[in-house]
């Protein structure tokens, strides 16, 4: 009787510890962006570093990006996403394509500045102003490309109205100049983006700078947007530096993520980073001194992390 006792004691308490250990562990969703940007494959490294470091169960899920992400989160559908800065603060204030429809969301931490990339076949597009007429592709309708493609378009002085307007997707876009059906497009990403990399090696391009009057006004106008250079020498056939607008890119949240999680994930990403660094170049640049640059307010685990290695004066609130 006394083992029959000690047998179902057992029994219990193993039971017992196994619900336990299952419940220690957070099923989170983390948005990226579609295949050819950087998102994707940054996404993915990261989502598989938080899943071996932490009592996390990560899984990324490749998205529309930007708008989308903001959405998703907001909704807790998914529980982070990757977007760009002039998106999320578009998503957190409700302005814009949120009109009315403030996100409550916040910031993980930023990862990196990201250029617009201006690229043609058309030896005759020299300038954003040389769009009109033309076909161009301005990535998928309300992303962040999008978004930022159409206000370099109209501090330029033209609105859609003046062009053949495309919204492809980013592989899509890569397909399209590839076979002539586009004269330009406009992808937004850190370089080298591989889906630029995709063009060059089959298409002679252009690459298209941005005007210094537009990028003074729309920097001046808007924030999160900073003058930017894709430096000679990142592409083929690029043998000069670039001039072009950039825009950070964040990690948003939702809000009512746990705080100790969110101070986890970002304590473990900064002091891990260097077990992703050959995903892609663009992770040298995921530092904590870049991290605290968001474009809307942090939430309060990460404010922790960054106020305690020093950056507090520097956090977004």
């Amino acid at each position: 009787m006394r083992k029959l006792v000690r047998y179902i004691l057992t029994i219990f308490i193993l039971l017992f510890m196994f619900s336990a250990t299952c419940s220690a562990t957070v099923f989170l969703t983390f948005g990226s962006g579609s295949p050819g940007g950087v998102y994707y494959p940054i996404g993915g490294a990261m989502a598989d570093l938080w899943t071996k470091l932490l009592e996390v169960d990560m899984t990324s899920q490749s998205t529309a990006a930007s708008v989308e992400n903001c959405r998703l989160t907001g909704s807790n559908e998914i529980q982070l996403g990757m977007a760009m800065g002039d998106v999320a603060y578009k998503a957190y204030h409700g302005e814009v394509q949120f009109e009315g429809d403030a996100q409550p969301i916040l910031s993980l931490f930023s990862m990196y500045p990201a250029p617009q990339h201006f690229i043609s076949i058309d030896p005759e597009i020299k300038s954003v102003r040389d769009l009109k007429g033309k076909k161009v592709s301005v990535d998928a309708p309300g992303s962040g490309c999008e978004t930022m493609a159409k206000c370099i378009i109209e501090a330029a002085g033209l609105t859609y109205d003046d062009m053949h307007v495309s919204y492809y997707s980013q592989p899509e876009a890569a397909q399209a100049i590839k076979d002539k059906n586009i004269d330009a497009l406009f992808y937004n990403f850190a370089y080298p983006g591989s889906a630029v990399q995709e063009i060059t090696a089959v298409r002679d391009v252009y690459f298209v700078p941005i005007e210094d009057d537009i990028i003074e006004k729309l920097s001046v106008e808007y924030g999160y947007y900073l003058p930017g250079i894709i430096p000679a020498g990142t592409y083929k056939g690029q043998d000069a530096d670039v001039p072009t607008l950039q825009v950070g890119n964040d990690i948003v949240v939702n809000i009512n993520v746990d705080e100790e999680l969110v101070y986890q994930l970002t304590k473990s990403l900064f002091e891990n980073v260097e077990e992703i660094i050959n995903v892609h170049p663009v992770v040298e640049l995921f530092i904590p001194e870049n991290g605290v640059k968001t474009a809307i307010p942090l939430h309060p685990g990460s404010a922790r992390y960054f106020e305690e290695v020093g950056l507090g004066e520097f956090v977004r609130k």
